[in-house]
């Protein structure tokens, strides 16, 4: 065994043989679901839920999966979560209809071979193959403000090659989809052309309800924002920011993943906010490196593997974010928000693009860290200058969320109560 992954370890140090490697570890993935797929008869009564590729307990699919467990219509039901690491998780999990299993593993092939619904904020394995009478639904995680999928049109390194791919990603996951949620007509559009469902004549299979993962924004309580504060030991007297930015594709790492540079100075931060602030860091779940943030004990805290971005949106008095889709949610809340676009021209020119004119972004856009410690300190009167802008941007963008938008889900893919778009 130790021999078998000396030769992986060697075989993944380069991305010639890396790519090789990949091809014949899907074959081996595809042989072996193809056995289960054959010996498996449906469970009707059966879902098997993943968020963010195995990584998380959390967004769409958690919710659609805690307001299951509390429906009478579906107390004789099975539910399967599947976790790239399932005994860190099992803490989350209490009623006796659930089981955890290995993402990408044998008994994950076993389970989505013959569970009726399955319920994803991400791609699936190419490997999966998904039979005419199972559900696939696809609830993603974000309104978009960046380019995806057939929308990426940039032209920057590579961009030719690495476009291909992320389509042929793209069609190969959608060709599967019965249904994909969306929280505004704004989204349906993106998502119709970005993951090309008019060409694979599936334009019609959006379900335009709102997004279950912001129920909780409108329905938390007091007691949930002590419970957080205090599970962080974040100071009773400090105003908190949460800082979330997303990834990028430049910044890339073989054998490790997607890595993050650190465009602040918190020396700097530290000495210019840190009487009145605390900082949650939190990186996109693609970003593999880690940060050490010892020196900076007290006032900025580690979030990157917090389960759940939902409990820090509820606790942040200030959103700073970049390119991230993030602050559509966040938008809910109708809290300050700032955005650090300090590579905004490489981004728009040579990463992604965007869908929306950035005027439209209900906070300041600032590119160095001199204006972002400065909208920082005059956020509340950002507040009041933004709040017409804000407003007008929800409208658009949130106008489903509602609070209520995981039972229209639920009724749409279980019982068919509400026509799909």
């Amino acid at each position: 065994m130790k021999l078998l992954r000396r030769i992986e370890k060697k075989l993944k140090s380069n991305y010639k043989t890396a790519s090789i490697y990949n091809k014949i570890a899907i074959l081996g993935k595809k042989r072996n679901f193809r056995k289960n797929y054959f010996n498996n008869e449906i469970d009707d009564k059966l879902v098997l839920f993943e968020s963010f590729m195995g990584r998380k307990y959390a967004c769409s699919p958690k919710a659609i999966y805690e307001y299951m467990l509390s429906d009478e219509r579906f107390k004789d039901y099975k539910f399967v979560w599947a976790f790239k690491k399932p005994d860190d998780k099992k803490n989350n999990f209490f009623d006796e209809r659930t089981t955890l299993i290995k993402y990408n593993r044998d008994k994950y092939f076993e389970v989505i071979s013959k569970a009726k619904y399955w319920i994803t904020n991400s791609r699936i394995p190419e490997t999966i193959i998904k039979k005419d009478e199972q559900i696939y639904v696809q609830c993603w995680h974000g309104t978009p403000l960046k380019r995806l999928g057939y929308d990426i049109k940039v032209k920057g390194k590579n961009a030719e090659s690495s476009n291909r791919r992320v389509r042929k990603q793209y069609r190969k996951d959608a060709s599967r989809y019965t249904y994909m949620i969306s929280p505004s007509s704004f989204c349906s559009e993106k998502f119709i052309s970005a993951f090309n469902l008019k060409g694979l004549g599936k334009e019609n299979i959006i379900i335009e309800k709102g997004y279950p993962r912001n129920d909780f924004l409108f329905n938390y309580k007091k007691e949930d924002i002590k419970r957080i504060k205090e599970k962080l030991n974040i100071p009773k007297n400090k105003k908190i920011i949460l800082y979330a930015p997303t990834w990028r594709e430049n910044q890339h790492e073989l054998n490790k993943g997607y890595t993050y540079n650190l465009a602040i100075d918190f020396d700097n931060l530290k000495k210019q906010i840190g009487d009145e602030y605390v900082v949650l860091f939190r990186p996109h779940y693609f970003v593999a490196n880690s940060f050490d943030f010892e020196k900076y004990k007290g006032f900025i805290f580690n979030v990157a593997n917090h389960e759940d971005i939902n409990e820090l949106y509820i606790i942040a008095d200030l959103l700073i974010t970049d390119y991230s889709s993030v602050f559509f949610d966040y938008a809910n809340l109708g809290r300050p928000m700032i955005f650090y676009m300090y590579d905004l021209e490489e981004y728009k020119n040579e990463l992604r693009d965007f869908y929306i004119d950035l005027k439209e972004l209900p906070g300041p856009i600032t590119q160095n860290e001199k204006d972002l410690i400065k909208e920082i300190k005059n956020c509340e009167k950002n507040k009041e200058k933004y709040a017409t802008k804000y407003k007008k941007f929800n409208k658009k963008f949130n106008y489903l969320d509602d609070g209520k938008s995981t039972s229209r889900v639920v009724d749409t893919i279980f019982f068919n109560q509400r026509e799909v778009k």
